[in-house]
Order: C-alpha cells, then structure tokens, then sequence
C-alpha cells in the first residue's frame, strides 16, 4: 500500500512571532489613521482620486511621486479650475500625505513644486473668505427662530454651547456625554456646580472650554445643554444626534454640516445682515462664524481668548476678531512720537 501524504492546510499557522509583528502593524495603522479627523481623511481620499483621474486622462502613472508631474497638476489646477489658493494647497497637501501612504514621498522642496506654487501664489493669491462674526445678540435673535420642540431645544443647545464655547463644528458634534464613551468622539462634558468643563481634542491636541451660566435662562449654554441631555435622554454617547421625523432621538452622531445649515437658516431667519442680497447673506455665514463671534465679542485679554479657542498663537485669534479695537494699544505713542 502506497502512503499518500495529507493534503496541505488552505492556510498555513504564521510563526508566532510573525503573528505578534502584524498585529503591532495593525495597532500602527490604526495610530496613524487617527493622526487625521476623519473629515480630513476624507478630504485627502478625494484630493487623490482627482489626481489620479488627470493622471488617466493624460496617460501619466500616478507614481511615483515625480514633483515635475505634480507642477504640471497644480498648474493647471490654477489655470483652468480656478481654484482658490488654500485649496491648491490644500490638495497639495492631501497628495503627500497620500503619496507618503504608498511609501513614496514628495519633496515639496523641489523647484518644479516650489517655484509654480509660488507663481501661483502671486497670480492668483487674494485675502482669505472671512465668515460674518455672529455675536451674542444674534445668537439670541437666532434661537428665537427655533420651534418649541425636541428638535429647537437640540438646535438651542447648539448653537449657545457652540457660540460660548467658540468650538469648530466638527468639536460641537463630536461632544460625548462621557469620556471614552465612543471610538469617534471628539471630547466629553463634565458638569460641574458652577457650570460646564469642555473636554476637546482639537487641532492642537487637548484643550479644556469652561462654560460658565448665561446671564438669564433663555440664554444660558449650561442650561440648554442641560435641558436637551434631560429630554433627549442622552445618558451614554454622542451629545448631539439626529432625530427622526416621528421625533425620535437617534443613537447616531449628528453630521457636522448640520451646524453649517443651523448656522446659515437661523441667521438668514432672523434677518441678521438683511443689507446683503440673499445669495451672499448665506455665504456669509457657516459654523465658524460662531468661534468667530466669541473671539470678537469676549471683553477678555487676548491671552484667554487664545487658550480658550486652542490657537498657538495670538495672531491666529486677532484672525478671528473681526470688530476688535486694533488701535487701542498705540505703539507708535508708546515710542514717543
């Protein structure tokens, strides 16, 4: 009788310290997957699917990272889309990120790169779109704007917390009722006596937002939050989640381009610029004009607004300060003259 050997597994056991490497390069993809909010990641994926399509269109390889051929992309990026600058730079951005995902990094150093996207700063450069700075009265104009309904008292919340918060909107939805609470969230609340502690993982890293009551309960942040937690019978998860038609709250995360739309509706409800044509009232306003409202209407030293709002630097908040008192320390009297 003729000995048949068995038949080789479909998959042969890894050796075990095979097994421990790819799971450490799991974790490490993992890590780096999270160096990016989602959002970003996102923006980078289409950044690089439009690229590749013009490497198709033109019979170019997407690879390697040749920065003559990426010249030639932003350039014509500049000359026929008439993209804004940022969002050159933007898109430049996301291709290496990604090209340094396929191991192959650009050198953004090079001439081909450097000197036509600083052509194409000078052509085409122009001051960046600033949003219209909503301040407190408006806020208050705006929720009176809301229904009396589950879905107002959610809105209400928002747009307070958001303002007195001077949180990106991307901060506002991503607010857990608790810590590690979510793999997604972006920060947790903690309530205190006194009012609310804003745990917020923000573009530099963590950062805490004290919110302290309003002058009156209509326009009290602490309580609104408080009241929409309470009613909405969020004890575990997302803060802010949609609600279905029959009025239901959801156990989903609310989409940050809610509070753009919330923004933009309430303001235009409540006839804030009404000067401006309809068209451009609405491009006036978006989330940031809430961050933007706080910077400008705080009466504190630049200092707090900074730390509140996670600048590194000041410069960034007088960005943000659209009505300030730009002369009110007058160096050139301090010299002497």
């Amino acid at each position: 009788m003729i000995d048949v050997p068995s038949p080789l597994p479909d998959v042969m056991p890894l050796p075990a310290e095979l097994v421990h490497l790819e799971t450490l390069a799991g974790k490490a993809r993992d890590y780096a997957r999270s160096a990016r909010a989602v959002n970003t990641r996102r923006a980078y994926a289409a950044d690089w699917r439009h690229y590749v399509r013009w490497c198709v269109r033109r019979g170019l390889p997407e690879l390697p990272a040749e920065p003559q051929r990426i010249g030639l992309y932003i350039a014509e990026l500049a000359a026929d889309t008439r993209l804004a600058v940022a969002s050159i730079e933007r898109r430049l951005s996301g291709l290496a990120w990604m090209f340094r995902q396929h191991g192959q990094p650009l050198d953004r150093a090079n001439p081909h790169v450097r000197e036509v996207l600083a052509g194409i700063r000078k052509t085409h450069g122009r001051p960046p779109a600033v949003k219209e700075a909503l301040l407190a009265h408006d806020i208050v104009a705006m929720t009176e704007r809301l229904e009396r309904n589950l879905r107002g008292l959610r809105d209400r919340a928002i747009l307070l917390v958001g303002f007195a918060g001077g949180l990106r909107r991307s901060e506002i939805v991503g607010l857990d009722h608790g810590p590690l609470e979510t793999e997604d969230g972006r920060g947790w609340v903690e309530t205190l006596k006194d009012g609310l502690v804003l745990h917020i993982n923000g573009k530099s890293g963590w950062r805490e937002v004290e919110i302290g009551p309003g002058s009156s309960a209509l326009t009290c942040p602490v309580q609104a939050l408080a009241t929409w937690m309470e009613l909405g019978r969020i004890v575990h998860g997302p803060v802010f989640r949609p609600i279905s038609r029959a009025g239901k709250v959801l156990a989903q995360r609310l989409s940050d381009r809610h509070v753009a739309r919330l923004v933009q509706n309430t303001a235009m409800a409540a006839g804030i610029r009404g000067d401006l044509p309809e068209g451009e009232r609405r491009r006036r306003f978006a989330g940031h004009s809430l961050r933007s409202g706080l910077a400008t209407a705080a009466q504190a030293e630049e200092r707090f607004v900074q730390h509140h709002l996670g600048h590194a630097t000041v410069g960034m908040t007088r960005r943000y300060q659209q009505r300030r008192d730009r002369f009110r320390i007058n160096l050139t009297r301090a010299a002497g003259l």
